[in-house]
């Protein structure tokens, strides 16, 4: 049974909440003879119905818990489904704080979990379902863990603590205080000594200070009741700190403080409640601060020992991967180079959910992830309590730059073996090693490997991969010992996994092309699919959407297909001596894949493709270099020349369409957002004799005022690299634009500043393009667009260009 469910509403009777279908306002078969319009598509995506979010499993894994956003607010509603009773129910407000929490830890015994819930506290008694509230502070008591069966640590700050369930006792077991130790013998000058031996006095003071701060670490130390020394690490800023399970070590991370973070712009937002200016301080710009190398402590709280983790033995970290573009770049400049005598910056890579860092069951190893500072080389370390020292279990260097928006996965197997994706062979794969062994690899092919997990009942990990197709994400699991991968889902599209808490079934979120996610239920071994949620609007569903086909176009470049999508007017004849216009959407964020098949994060451009069909035109999808999905050497093509390949395929995705999708070549128009308003710029400005017409929204013109880690990954920085953001700026080459251009941008883009678009349009004027472009301004909206009525106006507007433009 599939439950239906609109978000359009719902309704709370008697502490019960019950899902009310969507009633479309007109007839279904009205709706598909009447054509698509713009303030349709660009409507509040509600109307479209709200997919189910977030999806996780009850603690007893007979229920899903997901969220729903409530329609007109922002607000995410929670609700719970009772997977054999096919029972939905809207959890109330006085249930919140009794519901089943998302993450926590349990104890050894499995019989208690605690958790953290609006930054307090809890424990859950799992035979009873009792829940517990264990504090109830403005502070925010994270990342509980059990140490042992009856007691549960948590962090506050900088420090953790401890609660004995069974008599509630709070106690403090790490206290770090970031200022100099103030009990630490000072060096004392010749006065100092002086006055020491002149006076009995001072003499005196002294032994009895001495006498006193002995006496009260032996009776600190005679009792179990006293609380730990404070650690004292000085005047710094912590980046990582991290108990072992078995609550004896401490991982610590620490900056130096530091005001070089980088210079802030700043951006002014002209529509207040006030009626004044508001200037806001955003983000510094790239290569405006320099990076911090982390120093790393393993504390010992059983011996008050305090051990350093030195990097001396990480490999190639004395290797300075941009000595000879540094060379380049002194010549250049006319001056001599001169080599780094310090080895590079080293950091822990906390950009995923474990924050770069995993302890072993046992409590007496870990596993760190470091990153360098440029990027280039990523180590996966282990450290052995009883050592003390950091041992490389694996190193991954790319001379471009290594993947740190994927594929960074890893984790214990058991005790002795860990986990890991890495793009070694050029693609995502999954490893596991014994420490201090080789890596076995445990899936190859060209395809990519991510979102692993470890069943934690049997010797399984699960991933996800496109092995079948790059635009098709299924379900895998493999035994970590070894042996053939199993595929867990057949569902096509693009699907994600949560596995159940006993390991026997997961929840799928699914979606194709046309249809946005719905979860659907699935064992663990693979098998059918079961459907959960249908909660897409009868009025989304009535309207004929264009169904995309999936092509691979030749390049000229590179022995592999480029991948896109292809919309074709309904009724297509690939004879009309009439041919079609076209329009080519380019994706934003460069790294991001949009001719998967699943439902794209694009949805409004999805549904502006289907209208320009209706209009009659041809529309491609493309996923050019430097899009996610496709491997490591499609990813870094675009290294140090942005804005170069991605226009190259720009190219033959338009010469294919002419070879196979009668279009008049012509009567070609490109247009996209973020980084696709950046390459409908190099489209126009470098080729501009290939596209007839552009469409660039809340683009970048000049990378040298982007943000430091995407763009210092691509094209280093422009101190090191100018020649890069030279050869990638499309201000660099504003006086090729001879063709019509849209430039749309929000005013409060803190994103893609909208100084990039005011900076671009000065150099235009100068450049006497008064004919070529116009712009059109957001002055309430961010990078993405938050009203209706301003992306309807710059649909509009793209609209209303192609009309004029690609149509004879």
């Amino acid at each position: 049974m599939v439950i239906k469910q609109s978000i359009q509403s719902w309704v709370v009777a008697a502490g019960v909440a019950a899902a009310v279908s969507f009633t479309a306002n007109v007839n279904a078969k009205e709706t598909v003879k009447t054509a698509l319009t713009l303030e349709q598509v660009m409507a509040d995506p509600d109307w479209i119905g709200n997919a189910p979010e977030s999806p996780y499993w009850s603690d007893d894994g007979q229920s899903i818990y997901y969220q729903q956003k409530v329609k007109g607010h922002n607000e995410r509603k929670l609700w719970r489904l009772d997977v054999d009773a096919n029972d939905l129910q809207a959890v109330t407000d006085d249930e919140l704080f009794e519901v089943d929490s998302r993450g926590g830890d349990i104890s050894p015994n499995k019989k208690v979990k605690a958790y953290n819930l609006r930054g307090d506290l809890y424990v859950k008694y799992l035979d009873s379902g009792e829940v517990r509230q264990l504090t109830k502070t403005h502070a925010n008591e994270g990342s509980p863990q059990f140490l042992g069966n009856d007691t549960v640590a948590y962090r506050n700050e900088n420090s953790f603590y401890t609660i004995e369930l069974s008599s509630g006792l709070v106690s403090q077991l790490v206290d770090i205080r970031l200022k100099d130790d103030p009990n630490k013998e000072k060096d004392t000058g010749y006065l100092e000594k002086q006055q020491t031996r002149y006076f009995d006095y001072i003499r005196s003071q002294q032994e009895e200070r001495d006498y006193n701060k002995q006496r009260q670490k032996d009776i600190d130390a005679s009792s179990p009741r006293a609380v730990s020394e404070p650690w004292y690490l000085g005047e710094k800023d912590i980046h990582t700190l991290s108990l072992s399970p078995n609550g004896q070590f401490v991982v610590v991370g620490t900056y130096e403080k530091s005001d070089k973070k980088g210079k802030n712009d700043n951006m002014p937002r002209f529509v207040t409640e006030d009626g004044y200016v508001k200037n806001e301080e955003v983000r510094p710009l790239v290569g405006t601060y320099t990076p911090r190398n982390e120093t790393l402590y393993l504390l010992d709280l059983v011996s008050g020992e305090k051990t350093e983790l030195k990097y001396d033995d990480l490999p190639e970290l004395d290797d300075d991967p941009l000595a000879d573009i540094k060379r380049a770049t002194a010549k250049r400049n006319g001056e001599k180079y001169k080599a780094d005598k310090k080895p590079r910056g080293v950091a822990v890579f906390d950009w995923i959910a474990n924050g770069g860092i995993e302890w072993n069951a046992k409590g007496d190893s870990a596993l760190i992830m470091l990153y360098s500072d440029d990027n280039k080389d990523r180590w996966l370390v282990s450290v052995d309590t009883e050592d003390k020292e950091l041992d490389t279990e694996h190193h991954l260097r790319d001379t471009a730059w290594v993947n740190d928006w994927n594929f960074n996965d890893f984790g214990w197997v058991n005790n002795d073996t860990i986990y890991f994706t890495a793009e070694t062979t050029g693609y995502s794969h999954l490893y596991t090693k014994e420490l201090g062994d080789r890596p076995d690899a445990l899936t190859k092919g060209r395809y990519v490997v991510d979102s692993v997990s470890k069943d934690p009942n049997s010797d399984y990990l699960y991933y996800r991969a496109n092995k079948k197709h790059p635009g098709i994400y299924e379900v895998y699991r493999v035994k970590a010992s070894g042996g053939d991968s199993q595929a867990v889902t057949n569902l096509g599209g693009k699907n994600d996994y949560v596995l159940s808490p006993k390991g026997e079934q997961l929840i799928i979120s699914h979606s194709e092309a046309l249809t946005p996610p719905e979860l659907y239920l699935v064992p663990a071994a693979g098998g059918n699919a079961k459907q959960l949620t249908f909660t897409v609007s009868e009025k989304f569903q009535s309207v004929p959407w264009s169904k995309p086909e999936y092509v691979e176009i030749p390049s000229r470049e590179v022995d592999q297909p480029i991948y896109a999508r292809l919309y074709k007017p309904k009724g297509f004849d690939a004879e009309r001596a009439d041919k079609y216009p076209a329009v080519i959407f380019i994706h934003g964020a460069g790294y991001l894949q949009n001719a998967h098949q699943g439902w794209s994060g694009y949805f409004r451009e999805f549904m502006f493709h289907t209208f320009l069909n209706q209009q009659g035109y041809v529309v491609l999808d493309i996923d050019y270099r430097g899009s996610a999905g496709y491997g490591r050497d499609w990813r870094t093509a675009i290294y140090r020349k942005m804005g170069t390949p991605e226009v190259v395929d720009l190219i033959d995705g338009a010469n294919w369409m002419e070879a196979n999708a009668n279009i008049d070549r012509q009567n070609v128009g490109i247009y996209g957002g973020s980084y696709g308003g950046f390459l409908t710029f190099m489209g126009l400005f470098t080729a501009p004799d290939e596209f007839a017409a552009g469409a660039s929204l809340r683009p970048v013109t000049d990378w040298v005022h982007y943000n430091h880690p995407y763009t210092s990954n691509i094209l280093n920085t422009p101190e090191v690299d100018p020649v890069a953001y030279e050869r990638s700026s499309p201000i660099e080459f504003a006086e090729g634009l001879n063709k019509p251009l849209l430039i749309a941008h929000g005013m409060v883009d803190d994103n893609v500043f909208f100084k990039d678009t005011v900076r671009l349009v000065q150099r235009l004027i100068e450049l006497e393009k008064t004919e070529y472009f116009e712009t059109a301004i957001y002055p309430i909206e961010p990078h993405g667009f938050k009203e209706p009525s301003s992306w309807l106006d710059e649909y509009k507007r793209i609209y209303y260009l192609f009309e004029e433009h690609l149509k004879d």
